[in-house]
């Protein structure tokens, strides 16, 4: 299979860096680049890319906004932020349903692997933005003492604090001991559940339930 590719950045040295990056792959194909929110929103929907490299501070129309309208729309186009921010626009980019979220200046890759990982409908992020996530939800003084979703079984909240901390379906799997086709199924459940459609709404309902220190 192959993937097809849709690069948004308004930096052109970026774009083209990414093209040099990607085009060395048989699987993975560039159908085309914006260099403003506007054309990639147009793009999405003409092209219908499997994979949006999306940055987020561009022209017209921000990457944020340009995600959540995409995802709302086409559900099936999986968007990776592509950033040089490393601060809350994370959140922000999981509430918008974005599948994952690199920093500029990642390994060559770690994005690539990044991009295979989307398309297959995996959430990634890169290690730092890994380490942010698991600092919120692996530290036990951010915990509330009872669990705040009752209509979770103890699995299914255990499968969520591994989805919290960027762990794809495969390493659940494998943590758990546990079938990838039953652990499919179980996210399934807890997203119907806590009536999220994407990983990151997932983890951004988790975060929001925790309770708020000064």
């Amino acid at each position: 299979m192959t993937i097809r590719v849709l690069i948004a950045d308004d930096h052109p040295v970026f774009r083209f860096g990414m093209k040099a990056l990607l085009s060395t792959e048989a699987d993975i194909k560039i159908i085309g680049e914006a260099s403003d929110g506007r054309k990639v929103l147009k793009l999405a929907v003409e092209l219908k890319p499997d994979v949006i490299l999306m940055d987020i501070n561009m022209p017209e129309v921000n990457g944020i906004e340009a995600t959540r309208q995409i995802v709302r729309a086409h559900p099936e186009i999986a968007i990776l932020i592509v950033t040089m921010l490393d601060d809350d626009s994370l959140f922000s980019a999981m509430r918008a349903g974005a599948r994952g979220y690199l920093l500029k200046g990642a390994e060559g890759e770690e994005t690539l692997r990044a991009i295979r990982s989307a398309a297959a409908g995996e959430a990634i992020f890169s290690p730092r933005v890994a380490e942010r996530l698991i600092h919120f939800f692996a530290n036990p003084s951010l915990r509330p003492s009872t669990h705040p979703f009752p209509e979770l079984t103890p699995r299914e909240r255990e499968i969520l604090d591994l989805i919290a901390q960027g762990l794809t379906n495969h390493a659940i799997a494998e943590r758990l001991v546990l079938s990838p086709k039953t652990v499919r199924n179980q996210v399934s459940t807890i997203f119907s559940k806590l009536q999220v459609a994407s990983r990151g709404e997932a983890i951004v309902k988790a975060r929001g339930s925790q309770p708020h220190h000064s």
